[in-house]
Protein backbone atom coordinates (compact mmCIF):
# COMPACT_ATOMS: atom_id res chain seq x y z
CA UNK A 1 0.00 0.00 0.00
CA UNK A 2 1.35 3.45 -0.92
CA UNK A 3 1.93 6.19 1.63
CA UNK A 4 -0.87 8.29 0.09
CA UNK A 5 -3.36 5.40 0.38
CA UNK A 6 -2.36 4.77 3.98
CA UNK A 7 -2.75 8.44 4.80
CA UNK A 8 -6.19 8.52 3.10
CA UNK A 9 -7.38 5.47 5.06
CA UNK A 10 -6.12 6.99 8.29
CA UNK A 11 -8.00 10.24 7.64
CA UNK A 12 -11.13 8.34 6.60
CA UNK A 13 -11.01 6.21 9.74
CA UNK A 14 -10.53 9.29 11.87
CA UNK A 15 -13.49 11.02 10.20
CA UNK A 16 -15.76 8.04 10.79
CA UNK A 17 -14.61 7.89 14.39
CA UNK A 18 -15.43 11.58 14.95
CA UNK A 19 -18.87 11.14 13.33
CA UNK A 20 -19.58 8.13 15.54
CA UNK A 21 -18.50 10.09 18.61
CA UNK A 22 -20.76 13.00 17.67
CA UNK A 23 -23.72 10.66 17.12
CA UNK A 24 -23.11 8.93 20.44
CA UNK A 25 -22.87 12.30 22.15
CA UNK A 26 -26.10 13.47 20.53
CA UNK A 27 -27.80 10.21 21.47
CA UNK A 28 -26.76 10.49 25.11
CA UNK A 29 -27.72 14.16 25.27
CA UNK A 30 -31.21 13.68 23.85
CA UNK A 31 -31.76 10.54 25.93
CA UNK A 32 -30.89 12.34 29.19
CA UNK A 33 -32.95 15.39 28.14
CA UNK A 34 -36.02 13.21 27.66
CA UNK A 35 -35.33 11.37 30.92
CA UNK A 36 -34.98 14.52 33.00
CA UNK A 37 -37.84 16.51 31.49
CA UNK A 38 -41.32 16.49 33.00
CA UNK A 39 -43.96 15.36 30.50
CA UNK A 40 -47.44 16.31 31.77
CA UNK A 41 -49.92 13.45 31.40
CA UNK A 42 -47.35 11.08 29.90
CA UNK A 43 -46.69 9.07 33.06
CA UNK A 44 -49.83 6.92 33.06
CA UNK A 45 -50.03 6.71 29.25
CA UNK A 46 -46.68 6.09 27.54
CA UNK A 47 -45.40 3.12 29.61
CA UNK A 48 -48.76 1.37 29.23
CA UNK A 49 -48.86 2.14 25.50
CA UNK A 50 -45.33 0.76 25.13
CA UNK A 51 -46.33 -2.50 26.84
CA UNK A 52 -49.51 -2.78 24.76
CA UNK A 53 -47.42 -2.66 21.59
CA UNK A 54 -45.41 -5.74 22.63
CA UNK A 55 -45.49 -8.46 19.96
CA UNK A 56 -47.64 -6.21 17.75
CA UNK A 57 -50.78 -6.74 19.86
CA UNK A 58 -51.73 -3.06 19.67
CA UNK A 59 -51.56 -3.13 15.88
CA UNK A 60 -53.50 -6.39 15.60
CA UNK A 61 -56.26 -4.70 17.56
CA UNK A 62 -56.02 -1.55 15.44
CA UNK A 63 -56.23 -3.59 12.24
CA UNK A 64 -59.33 -5.41 13.50
CA UNK A 65 -60.91 -2.09 14.44
CA UNK A 66 -60.18 -0.52 11.05
CA UNK A 67 -61.56 -3.52 9.16
CA UNK A 68 -64.68 -3.67 11.35
CA UNK A 69 -65.51 0.01 11.83
CA UNK A 70 -64.45 1.19 8.39
CA UNK A 71 -66.90 0.93 5.51
CA UNK A 72 -65.93 -0.76 2.28
CA UNK A 73 -62.95 -2.57 0.83
CA UNK A 74 -60.60 0.40 1.28
CA UNK A 75 -60.63 0.02 5.08
CA UNK A 76 -60.10 -3.74 4.84
CA UNK A 77 -57.21 -3.23 2.42
CA UNK A 78 -55.70 -0.62 4.74
CA UNK A 79 -55.82 -3.05 7.66
CA UNK A 80 -54.29 -5.90 5.64
CA UNK A 81 -51.57 -3.67 4.16
CA UNK A 82 -50.72 -2.33 7.62
CA UNK A 83 -50.26 -5.84 9.02
CA UNK A 84 -48.28 -7.01 5.97
CA UNK A 85 -45.94 -4.01 6.33
CA UNK A 86 -45.55 -4.73 10.04
CA UNK A 87 -44.64 -8.36 9.31
CA UNK A 88 -41.92 -7.35 6.85
CA UNK A 89 -40.52 -4.73 9.23
CA UNK A 90 -40.52 -7.12 12.18
CA UNK A 91 -38.68 -9.77 10.17
CA UNK A 92 -36.07 -7.25 9.00
CA UNK A 93 -35.45 -5.98 12.54
CA UNK A 94 -35.26 -9.34 14.29
CA UNK A 95 -33.50 -11.39 11.62
CA UNK A 96 -31.08 -8.78 10.29
CA UNK A 97 -31.01 -5.53 12.25
CA UNK A 98 -30.51 -6.68 15.82
CA UNK A 99 -28.00 -9.35 14.82
CA UNK A 100 -25.93 -7.00 12.68
CA UNK A 101 -25.65 -4.17 15.25
CA UNK A 102 -25.35 -5.54 18.77
CA UNK A 103 -25.81 -2.35 20.73
CA UNK A 104 -26.40 -2.46 24.48
CA UNK A 105 -29.53 -0.94 25.98
CA UNK A 106 -29.24 2.47 27.71
CA UNK A 107 -28.31 2.65 31.38
CA UNK A 108 -31.47 3.49 33.34
CA UNK A 109 -29.87 5.61 36.11
CA UNK A 110 -31.30 8.85 34.66
CA UNK A 111 -34.79 7.45 34.05
CA UNK A 112 -37.30 7.91 36.92
CA UNK A 113 -38.39 4.57 38.35
CA UNK A 114 -42.08 5.29 37.70
CA UNK A 115 -41.39 5.43 33.96
CA UNK A 116 -39.43 2.21 33.71
CA UNK A 117 -41.06 -0.92 32.35
CA UNK A 118 -41.70 -3.73 34.81
CA UNK A 119 -40.07 -6.21 32.44
CA UNK A 120 -37.00 -4.91 30.67
CA UNK A 121 -36.34 -6.21 27.14
CA UNK A 122 -33.40 -8.58 26.80
CA UNK A 123 -32.67 -8.13 23.09
CA UNK A 124 -30.12 -5.68 21.70
CA UNK A 125 -31.06 -2.04 21.35
CA UNK A 126 -30.54 -1.14 17.68
CA UNK A 127 -32.88 -0.70 15.88
CA UNK A 128 -36.13 -0.31 17.81
CA UNK A 129 -38.55 -3.07 16.84
CA UNK A 130 -41.50 -1.20 18.39
CA UNK A 131 -40.73 1.91 16.34
CA UNK A 132 -40.31 -0.15 13.19
CA UNK A 133 -43.64 -1.93 13.71
CA UNK A 134 -45.44 1.31 14.53
CA UNK A 135 -44.07 3.17 11.51
CA UNK A 136 -44.65 0.21 9.19
CA UNK A 137 -48.26 -0.23 10.27
CA UNK A 138 -49.09 3.49 10.13
CA UNK A 139 -47.42 3.95 6.73
CA UNK A 140 -49.04 0.84 5.27
CA UNK A 141 -52.47 2.01 6.44
CA UNK A 142 -51.90 5.53 5.10
CA UNK A 143 -50.85 4.25 1.67
CA UNK A 144 -54.33 2.73 1.26
CA UNK A 145 -56.44 5.17 3.27
CA UNK A 146 -55.28 8.68 4.14
CA UNK A 147 -58.11 9.08 6.63
CA UNK A 148 -57.17 6.01 8.65
CA UNK A 149 -53.51 6.94 8.28
CA UNK A 150 -54.15 10.29 9.97
CA UNK A 151 -55.97 8.50 12.79
CA UNK A 152 -53.20 5.93 13.36
CA UNK A 153 -50.15 8.22 12.97
CA UNK A 154 -50.36 9.91 16.44
CA UNK A 155 -50.58 6.51 18.12
CA UNK A 156 -47.58 5.26 16.18
CA UNK A 157 -45.59 8.39 17.06
CA UNK A 158 -46.51 7.96 20.73
CA UNK A 159 -45.33 4.34 20.72
CA UNK A 160 -42.01 5.40 19.18
CA UNK A 161 -41.58 8.19 21.76
CA UNK A 162 -42.47 5.81 24.60
CA UNK A 163 -39.40 3.70 23.87
CA UNK A 164 -37.11 6.63 24.74
CA UNK A 165 -39.40 7.87 27.52
CA UNK A 166 -39.24 4.50 29.30
CA UNK A 167 -35.47 4.27 28.81
CA UNK A 168 -35.29 1.11 26.70
CA UNK A 169 -33.94 2.76 23.55
CA UNK A 170 -31.69 5.58 22.44
CA UNK A 171 -33.24 8.15 20.07
CA UNK A 172 -31.17 6.87 17.13
CA UNK A 173 -32.56 3.37 17.74
CA UNK A 174 -36.07 4.77 17.35
CA UNK A 175 -35.22 6.87 14.28
CA UNK A 176 -33.56 3.93 12.54
CA UNK A 177 -36.45 1.62 13.43
CA UNK A 178 -39.02 4.10 12.14
CA UNK A 179 -37.08 4.55 8.88
CA UNK A 180 -36.92 0.79 8.46
CA UNK A 181 -40.66 0.52 9.09
CA UNK A 182 -41.47 3.15 6.46
CA UNK A 183 -39.16 1.35 4.03
CA UNK A 184 -40.93 -1.95 4.73
CA UNK A 185 -44.32 -0.40 3.92
CA UNK A 186 -43.02 0.92 0.60
CA UNK A 187 -41.41 -2.43 -0.15
CA UNK A 188 -44.80 -4.10 0.30
CA UNK A 189 -46.33 -1.49 -2.01
CA UNK A 190 -43.69 -2.35 -4.60
CA UNK A 191 -44.82 -5.98 -4.51
CA UNK A 192 -48.56 -5.32 -4.17
CA UNK A 193 -49.57 -1.93 -5.64
CA UNK A 194 -52.11 0.20 -3.83
CA UNK A 195 -55.44 1.00 -5.43
CA UNK A 196 -54.20 4.45 -6.50
CA UNK A 197 -51.31 2.87 -8.45
CA UNK A 198 -53.51 0.52 -10.43
CA UNK A 199 -54.54 1.33 -13.99
CA UNK A 200 -57.92 2.91 -14.60
CA UNK A 201 -60.30 -0.05 -14.92
CA UNK A 202 -62.98 1.63 -17.01
CA UNK A 203 -62.66 2.21 -20.75
CA UNK A 204 -63.52 3.61 -23.18
CA UNK A 205 -64.58 7.06 -22.02
CA UNK A 206 -68.26 7.82 -22.65
CA UNK A 207 -70.23 11.04 -22.91
CA UNK A 208 -72.65 11.45 -20.00
CA UNK A 209 -74.45 14.51 -18.66
CA UNK A 210 -72.91 16.29 -15.68
CA UNK A 211 -75.52 16.47 -12.93
CA UNK A 212 -74.46 19.10 -10.33
CA UNK A 213 -76.24 18.42 -7.08
CA UNK A 214 -77.85 15.34 -8.68
CA UNK A 215 -80.34 17.33 -10.74
CA UNK A 216 -82.09 14.90 -13.12
CA UNK A 217 -80.87 11.80 -11.23
CA UNK A 218 -83.27 9.22 -9.79
CA UNK A 219 -81.79 6.76 -7.28
CA UNK A 220 -83.55 3.55 -6.22
CA UNK A 221 -82.29 2.19 -2.89
CA UNK A 222 -82.78 -1.46 -1.93
CA UNK A 223 -83.46 -1.38 1.82
CA UNK A 224 -82.55 -5.06 2.20
CA UNK A 225 -78.97 -4.44 1.06
CA UNK A 226 -78.04 -2.71 4.30
CA UNK A 227 -77.61 0.57 2.45
CA UNK A 228 -80.28 2.76 4.05
CA UNK A 229 -77.67 4.59 6.14
CA UNK A 230 -75.63 5.43 3.06
CA UNK A 231 -78.75 6.83 1.37
CA UNK A 232 -78.44 9.77 3.76
CA UNK A 233 -74.96 10.45 2.39
CA UNK A 234 -76.41 10.59 -1.14
CA UNK A 235 -79.11 13.02 -0.03
CA UNK A 236 -76.53 15.29 1.58
CA UNK A 237 -74.13 15.21 -1.39
CA UNK A 238 -76.80 15.36 -4.13
CA UNK A 239 -79.69 17.42 -2.72
CA UNK A 240 -81.50 17.72 -6.08
CA UNK A 241 -81.61 13.95 -6.73
CA UNK A 242 -84.81 11.96 -6.40
CA UNK A 243 -84.22 9.11 -3.96
CA UNK A 244 -86.67 6.24 -3.50
CA UNK A 245 -86.14 3.57 -0.83
CA UNK A 246 -88.01 0.31 -1.36
CA UNK A 247 -88.22 -3.37 -0.46
CA UNK A 248 -86.49 -5.97 -2.69
CA UNK A 249 -89.73 -7.03 -4.37
CA UNK A 250 -90.43 -3.41 -5.34
CA UNK A 251 -87.01 -2.68 -6.86
CA UNK A 252 -87.87 -3.59 -10.47
CA UNK A 253 -91.08 -1.56 -10.49
CA UNK A 254 -89.40 1.50 -8.97
CA UNK A 255 -86.48 1.29 -11.42
CA UNK A 256 -88.90 1.12 -14.36
CA UNK A 257 -90.87 4.06 -12.99
CA UNK A 258 -87.72 6.14 -12.47
CA UNK A 259 -86.44 5.33 -15.96
CA UNK A 260 -89.50 6.99 -17.50
CA UNK A 261 -88.56 10.51 -16.43
CA UNK A 262 -84.93 10.71 -15.25
CA UNK A 263 -81.81 11.91 -17.09
CA UNK A 264 -79.67 9.26 -15.36
CA UNK A 265 -80.69 6.18 -13.38
CA UNK A 266 -79.08 5.59 -10.02
CA UNK A 267 -79.09 2.47 -7.88
CA UNK A 268 -77.86 1.62 -4.39
CA UNK A 269 -77.56 -1.97 -3.31
CA UNK A 270 -75.60 -5.15 -3.89
CA UNK A 271 -74.60 -6.76 -7.18
CA UNK A 272 -78.03 -8.37 -7.70
CA UNK A 273 -79.78 -5.00 -7.38
CA UNK A 274 -77.25 -3.33 -9.66
CA UNK A 275 -77.77 -6.14 -12.19
CA UNK A 276 -81.48 -5.30 -12.43
CA UNK A 277 -80.77 -1.59 -12.82
CA UNK A 278 -78.20 -2.24 -15.57
CA UNK A 279 -80.71 -4.12 -17.74
CA UNK A 280 -83.28 -1.32 -17.39
CA UNK A 281 -80.68 1.39 -18.03
CA UNK A 282 -79.60 -0.32 -21.26
CA UNK A 283 -83.19 -0.77 -22.42
CA UNK A 284 -83.96 2.93 -21.85
CA UNK A 285 -80.54 4.16 -23.11
CA UNK A 286 -79.77 5.82 -19.78
CA UNK A 287 -76.39 6.23 -18.04
CA UNK A 288 -76.21 4.32 -14.77
CA UNK A 289 -74.92 5.73 -11.47
CA UNK A 290 -73.85 2.94 -9.09
CA UNK A 291 -73.72 3.60 -5.34
CA UNK A 292 -72.17 0.62 -3.48
CA UNK A 293 -74.45 -0.50 -0.70
CA UNK A 294 -74.35 -4.31 -0.59
CA UNK A 295 -72.12 -6.89 1.04
CA UNK A 296 -69.64 -7.52 -1.78
CA UNK A 297 -70.08 -4.81 -4.49
CA UNK A 298 -67.77 -6.54 -7.00
CA UNK A 299 -68.91 -4.48 -9.99
CA UNK A 300 -68.60 -1.14 -8.20
CA UNK A 301 -65.14 -1.95 -6.83
CA UNK A 302 -63.85 -3.11 -10.21
CA UNK A 303 -64.98 0.25 -11.58
CA UNK A 304 -63.01 2.01 -8.86
CA UNK A 305 -66.11 3.01 -6.90
CA UNK A 306 -65.69 2.18 -3.22
CA UNK A 307 -67.72 4.89 -1.57
CA UNK A 308 -70.80 6.99 -2.24
CA UNK A 309 -68.56 10.04 -2.67
CA UNK A 310 -66.76 8.40 -5.62
CA UNK A 311 -70.00 8.25 -7.58
CA UNK A 312 -70.96 11.77 -6.52
CA UNK A 313 -67.67 13.12 -7.91
CA UNK A 314 -68.27 11.35 -11.22
CA UNK A 315 -71.81 12.75 -11.47
CA UNK A 316 -70.64 16.30 -10.75
CA UNK A 317 -68.01 16.07 -13.51
CA UNK A 318 -69.96 13.93 -16.00
CA UNK A 319 -67.23 11.27 -15.99
CA UNK A 320 -68.41 7.94 -17.40
CA UNK A 321 -67.23 4.86 -19.29
CA UNK A 322 -68.80 2.15 -21.45
CA UNK A 323 -68.67 -1.42 -20.16
CA UNK A 324 -69.65 -4.84 -21.49
CA UNK A 325 -72.76 -6.68 -20.37
CA UNK A 326 -72.74 -10.48 -20.16
CA UNK A 327 -75.85 -12.26 -21.47
CA UNK A 328 -77.41 -15.69 -21.13
CA UNK A 329 -80.30 -16.85 -23.33
CA UNK A 330 -82.96 -17.94 -22.44
CA UNK A 331 -83.17 -15.63 -19.45
CA UNK A 332 -84.29 -16.44 -15.89
CA UNK A 333 -87.41 -18.61 -15.75
CA UNK A 334 -87.11 -19.52 -19.43
CA UNK A 335 -87.78 -15.96 -20.59
CA UNK A 336 -87.12 -15.32 -24.28
CA UNK A 337 -85.45 -12.04 -23.29
CA UNK A 338 -81.81 -12.64 -22.31
CA UNK A 339 -80.65 -12.45 -18.73
CA UNK A 340 -77.67 -10.24 -17.93
CA UNK A 341 -74.64 -10.51 -15.69
CA UNK A 342 -72.22 -7.73 -14.81
CA UNK A 343 -69.83 -9.99 -12.91
CA UNK A 344 -70.26 -13.76 -13.13
CA UNK A 345 -72.49 -16.56 -14.36
CA UNK A 346 -72.15 -20.11 -13.07
CA UNK A 347 -73.60 -23.60 -13.12
CA UNK A 348 -72.85 -26.43 -10.75
CA UNK A 349 -71.61 -25.99 -7.23
CA UNK A 350 -71.53 -22.20 -7.01
CA UNK A 351 -75.32 -21.72 -7.11
CA UNK A 352 -75.52 -24.11 -4.17
CA UNK A 353 -72.93 -22.02 -2.36
CA UNK A 354 -75.04 -18.89 -2.98
CA UNK A 355 -78.13 -20.62 -1.62
CA UNK A 356 -76.41 -21.69 1.59
CA UNK A 357 -74.83 -18.26 2.04
CA UNK A 358 -78.16 -16.46 1.57
CA UNK A 359 -79.80 -18.81 4.09
CA UNK A 360 -77.26 -18.08 6.82
CA UNK A 361 -76.34 -14.45 6.08
CA UNK A 362 -79.30 -12.86 7.95
CA UNK A 363 -78.36 -14.87 11.05
CA UNK A 364 -74.56 -14.71 11.21
CA UNK A 365 -73.53 -12.06 8.67
CA UNK A 366 -72.37 -12.16 5.05
CA UNK A 367 -68.69 -13.12 5.38
CA UNK A 368 -69.16 -15.88 8.01
CA UNK A 369 -72.05 -17.23 5.94
CA UNK A 370 -69.80 -17.32 2.87
CA UNK A 371 -67.14 -19.31 4.73
CA UNK A 372 -69.75 -21.72 6.10
CA UNK A 373 -71.24 -22.18 2.62
CA UNK A 374 -67.81 -22.86 1.07
CA UNK A 375 -67.00 -25.50 3.71
CA UNK A 376 -70.35 -27.21 3.19
CA UNK A 377 -70.07 -27.19 -0.60
CA UNK A 378 -66.44 -28.37 -0.70
CA UNK A 379 -67.45 -31.51 1.23
CA UNK A 380 -70.10 -32.36 -1.35
CA UNK A 381 -69.83 -34.40 -4.49
CA UNK A 382 -72.05 -32.31 -6.77
CA UNK A 383 -71.86 -33.32 -10.41
CA UNK A 384 -73.30 -31.51 -13.41
CA UNK A 385 -73.82 -33.54 -16.57
CA UNK A 386 -73.99 -31.23 -19.60
CA UNK A 387 -72.81 -30.80 -23.16
CA UNK A 388 -70.15 -28.08 -23.17
CA UNK A 389 -68.17 -26.98 -26.19
CA UNK A 390 -69.71 -29.79 -28.26
CA UNK A 391 -68.81 -32.58 -25.84
CA UNK A 392 -70.75 -34.30 -23.07
CA UNK A 393 -68.92 -33.68 -19.81
CA UNK A 394 -69.19 -34.27 -16.10
CA UNK A 395 -68.55 -30.91 -14.42
CA UNK A 396 -68.18 -29.78 -10.84
CA UNK A 397 -68.56 -26.13 -11.79
CA UNK A 398 -68.77 -23.91 -14.87
CA UNK A 399 -67.89 -20.26 -14.31
CA UNK A 400 -68.13 -17.45 -16.87
CA UNK A 401 -66.85 -14.01 -15.99
CA UNK A 402 -67.92 -10.82 -17.73
CA UNK A 403 -64.41 -9.81 -18.94
CA UNK A 404 -61.13 -11.38 -17.85
CA UNK A 405 -60.34 -11.76 -14.16
CA UNK A 406 -56.68 -11.18 -13.37
CA UNK A 407 -56.54 -13.64 -10.49
CA UNK A 408 -58.61 -16.68 -9.77
CA UNK A 409 -58.39 -18.37 -6.39
CA UNK A 410 -61.35 -20.14 -4.82
CA UNK A 411 -63.33 -17.01 -5.81
CA UNK A 412 -62.96 -14.52 -8.68
CA UNK A 413 -60.34 -11.79 -8.43
CA UNK A 414 -60.26 -8.33 -9.98
CA UNK A 415 -60.83 -7.12 -13.54
CA UNK A 416 -58.64 -4.40 -15.07
CA UNK A 417 -60.71 -4.02 -18.23
CA UNK A 418 -64.51 -4.04 -18.24
CA UNK A 419 -64.86 -3.70 -22.02
CA UNK A 420 -62.61 -6.39 -23.50
CA UNK A 421 -65.38 -8.26 -25.35
CA UNK A 422 -64.43 -11.59 -23.75
CA UNK A 423 -65.91 -14.18 -21.42
CA UNK A 424 -63.57 -15.64 -18.81
CA UNK A 425 -64.71 -19.29 -18.88
CA UNK A 426 -63.46 -21.65 -16.16
CA UNK A 427 -64.46 -25.30 -15.90
CA UNK A 428 -63.80 -27.68 -13.02
CA UNK A 429 -64.12 -31.22 -14.32
CA UNK A 430 -66.02 -33.86 -12.39
CA UNK A 431 -64.38 -36.84 -10.77
CA UNK A 432 -63.33 -38.07 -7.36
CA UNK A 433 -63.30 -35.39 -4.62
CA UNK A 434 -62.90 -32.42 -6.98
CA UNK A 435 -63.65 -29.97 -4.16
CA UNK A 436 -60.59 -30.75 -2.02
CA UNK A 437 -58.41 -31.02 -5.13
CA UNK A 438 -59.58 -27.63 -6.34
CA UNK A 439 -58.92 -26.10 -2.94
CA UNK A 440 -55.42 -27.62 -2.83
CA UNK A 441 -54.69 -26.27 -6.31
CA UNK A 442 -55.91 -22.81 -5.29
CA UNK A 443 -53.60 -22.77 -2.28
CA UNK A 444 -50.63 -24.12 -4.26
CA UNK A 445 -50.71 -21.67 -7.16
CA UNK A 446 -52.58 -20.56 -10.27
CA UNK A 447 -55.58 -22.74 -11.00
CA UNK A 448 -54.56 -23.03 -14.64
CA UNK A 449 -52.00 -25.60 -13.43
CA UNK A 450 -54.63 -27.81 -11.82
CA UNK A 451 -55.38 -31.14 -13.53
CA UNK A 452 -59.08 -30.71 -12.69
CA UNK A 453 -59.39 -27.20 -14.01
CA UNK A 454 -59.47 -25.61 -17.46
CA UNK A 455 -59.62 -21.92 -18.43
CA UNK A 456 -60.44 -20.33 -21.78
CA UNK A 457 -61.17 -16.86 -23.12
CA UNK A 458 -64.25 -17.05 -25.32
CA UNK A 459 -66.81 -14.77 -26.99
CA UNK A 460 -69.68 -17.25 -27.06
CA UNK A 461 -70.48 -20.47 -25.15
CA UNK A 462 -73.28 -22.96 -25.78
CA UNK A 463 -74.30 -25.41 -23.03
CA UNK A 464 -76.88 -28.15 -23.68
CA UNK A 465 -78.24 -31.26 -21.99
CA UNK A 466 -78.64 -29.59 -18.60
CA UNK A 467 -80.65 -31.74 -16.19
CA UNK A 468 -84.03 -30.35 -15.04
CA UNK A 469 -83.84 -28.55 -11.71
CA UNK A 470 -80.19 -27.56 -12.12
CA UNK A 471 -79.63 -24.13 -10.54
CA UNK A 472 -77.71 -21.30 -12.17
CA UNK A 473 -76.31 -18.20 -10.48
CA UNK A 474 -75.69 -14.74 -11.91
CA UNK A 475 -74.40 -11.80 -9.88
CA UNK A 476 -75.43 -13.50 -6.65
CA UNK A 477 -78.96 -14.32 -7.82
CA UNK A 478 -80.12 -17.93 -8.23
CA UNK A 479 -82.62 -19.33 -10.77
CA UNK A 480 -83.41 -22.67 -12.44
CA UNK A 481 -81.38 -23.37 -15.56
CA UNK A 482 -83.10 -24.24 -18.84
CA UNK A 483 -82.25 -27.42 -20.75
CA UNK A 484 -79.81 -25.47 -22.92
CA UNK A 485 -78.51 -21.92 -23.02
CA UNK A 486 -76.05 -19.64 -24.76
CA UNK A 487 -73.64 -17.19 -23.17
CA UNK A 488 -72.36 -14.14 -25.07
CA UNK A 489 -71.66 -10.43 -24.63
CA UNK A 490 -73.35 -7.11 -25.40
CA UNK A 491 -70.19 -5.14 -26.20
CA UNK A 492 -69.90 -1.71 -24.50
CA UNK A 493 -73.66 -1.76 -23.99
CA UNK A 494 -73.79 0.02 -20.64
CA UNK A 495 -72.70 3.59 -19.85
CA UNK A 496 -71.85 3.98 -16.18
CA UNK A 497 -70.54 6.91 -14.16
CA UNK A 498 -67.10 6.50 -12.61
CA UNK A 499 -64.44 8.95 -11.41
CA UNK A 500 -61.51 9.31 -13.81
CA UNK A 501 -58.92 9.18 -11.01
CA UNK A 502 -58.68 7.38 -7.67
CA UNK A 503 -58.33 9.42 -4.50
Amino acid sequence: MSDSSAAYNQVSTGTRSRIATLLDSWDEGVFHSVASRHWPGAGPVLPRLSRTANHGLLWFGAAAGIATLGKGARSRRAAVRGMASLAVASAAVNIVGKRAVRRNRPVLDAVPLIRQLKRQPFTTSFPSGHAASAAAFATGVALESKGWGVAVAPVAAAVALSRVYTGVHYPSDVIAGAALGVGAAYAVRGLVPTRSQMPSPGRPYAEAPALPGGRGLSVVVNRASGSAGDATLVRDALPHAEIVECAPEEVNAELEKAAQHCVALGVMGGDGTINRAAGIAVRHALPLAVFPGGTLNHFAYDLGIEHVQDTCRALEAGDAVRVDLGRFTPGPGGSTAPGHFLNTFSLGVYPELVRVREHWAPRIGGWPAGVLAALKVLRGGHQLEAEFDGRQRSLWMLFAGNCIYQRMGPTPGRRHDLADGLLDVRVVHGGRAPGPRLLAAALAGPLSRSPVHAAERMRRVRIAGIAPGTPLAFDGEVAEAPRELTLDKAIEALTVYRPQAFV
